[in-house]
């Protein structure tokens, strides 16, 4: 009998990324940065005329924090012994939406928090790639772990059997993430998540 599989999202669900990329912006940039909503263009304005950016600028700083000072980021408390719990009964893919110049950088960025699972890269909709994993892996049951409520959306479309978890691991940020219709559960610490996740794979049931 095949392994479950656990995907996971990384930034704010992994690691912490708003935090430390509002302080980049306001030590290099002067821009100021409100943690609030994930209308990350909407939240950053210039230091001293608070005019706000373009979404091609918000764009532009990503890029400028990744992969230069990922170095900033932290590790959410209870991710890595909840992956290692999970890890002990299934499979498990990180795929991050990152550029795919960034994937050496997040592999070596996790195994230094001692993470060491399979990482893929992805641009746009998580839906596709999700399919594609579980055609490869062939699990008995797959969990989805990610933090915008659009990509459980997409997985919903593309691999409706895959079990849908939302979290916001930044406690910040969370208040004004509205739980995604398309998820089937929204839990914000890994405390309760692994408990969680860990039942779906008991259970070995595709979701409805």
């Amino acid at each position: 009998m095949t392994r479950p599989l656990l995907i996971s999202d990384c930034d704010e669900v992994l690691l912490h990324m708003v935090r430390h990329f509002a302080d980049w912006l306001g030590e290099a940039h002067e821009v100021d940065f409100t943690i609030g909503t994930w209308e990350l263009a909407q939240s950053m304005k210039r230091r001293g005329d608070g005019a706000p950016l373009s979404r091609e600028e918000m764009f532009g700083f990503l890029g400028g924090f990744f992969p230069a000072e990922m170095a900033r980021q932290t590790l959410v408390p209870g991710a890595k012994e909840a992956l290692a719990r999970l890890a002990e009964v299934a499979d498990i893919v990180i795929l991050t939406n990152l550029e795919d110049h960034c994937r050496t950088h997040r592999i070596d960025q996790l195994a230094a928090f001692g993470i060491d699972h399979r990482v893929e890269c992805n641009q746009g909709g998580k839906g596709a790639p999700v399919a594609r994993l579980v055609a490869e892996f062939a699990p008995s049951v797959t969990v989805f772990v990610d933090d915008l409520p659009h990509h459980h959306q997409s997985v919903a479309e593309h691999a409706p059997g895959v079990w849908r978890l939302h979290m916001v691991s930044e406690p910040q940020l969370s208040p004004g993430v509205p739980t995604s219709p398309a998820a089937h559960a929204r839990i914000d610490d890994w405390a309760d998540a692994a408990d969680w996740i860990a039942t779906r794979f008991e259970a070995g049931r595709a979701a409805a």
